[in-house]
């Protein structure tokens, strides 16, 4: 019986190991295939098959990228962006989500009804314009960061990893004099970390991400976001199917638009990338605890 029940186990683990190798491939190819058609040359790249490793190495397509006019500006603009309006975000939901967490808050039913029908109804792109504009914040920066410095789905995730937090560390806290301030600030947010960290990623992948804002507000080409100049690069090369290059070092030949998108792929999930690990561990147990309590 021993036997016959090891046997089961050796061949589910079979099963088990060679379904996720499986799995695996099909998810890094893709992404490696990215990778090889940014440094191979047009030739390579027009090719038919697996292209699992370039012929030569050449960063023509890079090169051709952080040339473009405006490219570097826009990716500082970007990086601010993010980084400012993840830390807006995170300042915002916590503070939100800390009082709705309390049961005893008053009105507590009616601030998160109110908070819900904000999520699911909203005035449309004319009214979000029109405030943007009586608010002065036309070809502003701010007009990225603040009007979604409030995210209520963000909110009742945290609200509820607040809720199972144990009330004993509150509790005592109070006992010794600490008012809701500082219990925040010391107890909820350092035991908060994962959900905190949840929240930070998906904000930041969001301001990361987000372009349609920066077309319609904003017209100072100094102030554009990464994601505006790619989709402007892309459509001149689009237009003449492929950009000519020479010189600088580099030997003439012609740059396909696969090559420059492809390139433009890994230069614009970089950064969400290498953040990515270091937040990874906390993601999964931040999502399932703050969407479980009710």
């Amino acid at each position: 019986m021993a036997a016959k029940t090891r046997k089961k186990i050796s061949l589910f683990n079979i099963f088990n190991i060679t379904g996720f190798i499986v799995f695996s491939i099909l998810v890094i190819y893709p992404f490696w295939q990215t990778i090889v058609i940014s440094f191979s040359d047009a030739e390579s790249a027009s090719s038919l098959g697996l292209n699992l490793w370039p012929d030569r190495w050449i960063t023509d397509a890079y090169q051709f990228v952080f040339s473009y006019e405006n490219i570097m500006v826009a990716y500082l603009n970007t990086i601010i962006r993010t980084v400012a309006g993840t830390a807006l975000i995170v300042c915002f939901t916590v503070l939100a989500a800390y009082p709705l967490s309390k049961k005893d808050l008053p009105y507590r039913n009616f601030f998160t009804i109110f908070f819900l029908i904000a999520m699911f109804f909203s005035g449309g792109m004319i009214p979000d314009y029109l405030l943007i504009k009586n608010l002065g914040l036309l070809d502003n920066s701010l007009s990225l960061i603040l009007p979604s410095a409030v995210n209520v789905f963000f909110i009742i995730i945290m609200r509820n990893y607040f809720m199972t937090i144990d009330k004993g560390l509150e509790e005592s806290a109070i006992m010794d004099g600490a008012n809701y301030l500082t219990i925040l600030t010391k107890i909820i947010i350092p035991v908060s970390k994962p959900v905190i960290a949840t929240v930070a990623l998906w904000a930041a992948v969001f301001h990361w991400n987000e372009w349609f804002h920066a077309l319609v507000y904003l017209q100072d080409d100094s102030k554009t976001v990464l994601q505006i100049v790619v989709r402007d690069m892309l459509t001149a090369m689009d237009m003449t199917k492929n950009a000519q290059m020479g010189g600088g070092g580099m030997s003439n030949s012609d740059l396909l638009l696969s090559n420059v998108r492809a390139a433009t792929v890994i230069i614009s999930i970089g950064p969400i990338i290498l953040v990515y690990p270091f937040v990874q561990k906390y993601f999964i147990k931040g999502i399932m605890i703050g969407s479980l309590k009710g």
